[in-house]
């Protein structure tokens, strides 16, 4: 299978793990999101990465549809639990890592693509509270690095975006996150492997 990638982006990142701890393997191929004579287009109608390519030629995104297929293909209920509880539980983490990346990503566009002086402080301070808030609810329940599911997965995924995109400044006052976040990357040597390079 074929997946489109950018080197920086998280939900690639998600991928690009599941992938790894199924030992599904994945050809990469790069995609260029801002040109719009990159293949990615017709193979997302959104542009956006990652899109998955199965050898029969379908097409699969976003990143939580993505994962759902491989654990599909890797013979179910191995990173999406089987059970209805349990399985609710890892969606609903993965959400809120999936929306804490979002919010992150448009903090980074608002500065990166508008002058400083047209930063829109409310909408800023509207997306930075959406990222405070979540990184405070898995601090007040953090997940269990030894249950490898969608939703620890999105989670350390959107913790290594904040390293990486806003210095990693959450660790100091979320203790038990971070301790999550060194026992997910001591589990799971694919998180190092993928760490996204500036």
């Amino acid at each position: 299978m074929l997946l489109r990638t950018s080197p920086t982006s998280p939900f690639v990142r998600k991928v690009r793990l599941a992938a790894d701890w199924l030992n599904i393997p994945l050809e990469l191929k790069p995609a260029d999101t801002a040109d719009s004579s990159d293949s990615l287009r017709l193979e997302n109608p959104l542009g956006k990465v990652p899109v998955l390519i199965t050898d029969d030629g379908e097409t699969c995104f976003d990143s939580r549809v993505i994962l759902a297929h491989l654990d599909q293909v890797a013979g179910g209920g191995r990173i999406l639990p089987a059970d209805p509880k349990a399985r609710l539980a890892a969606m609903r983490l993965e959400a809120l890592a999936d929306g804490l990346m979002d919010a992150g990503i448009l903090v980074l566009y608002e500065t990166r693509f508008r002058p400083e002086d047209r930063h829109e402080p409310r909408w800023l301070d509207h997306q930075k509270g959406k990222m405070d808030r979540a990184v405070d609810a898995l601090e007040h329940n953090p997940p269990r690095a030894d249950d490898m599911t969608v939703g620890t997965i999105a989670v350390a995924c959107a913790l290594g975006f904040l390293d990486f995109r806003f210095g990693g400044r959450w660790r100091e006052s979320h203790p038990r996150l971070a301790a999550f976040q060194d026992a997910f990357a001591a589990r799971c040597p694919a998180f190092a492997d993928t760490a996204p390079r500036a």
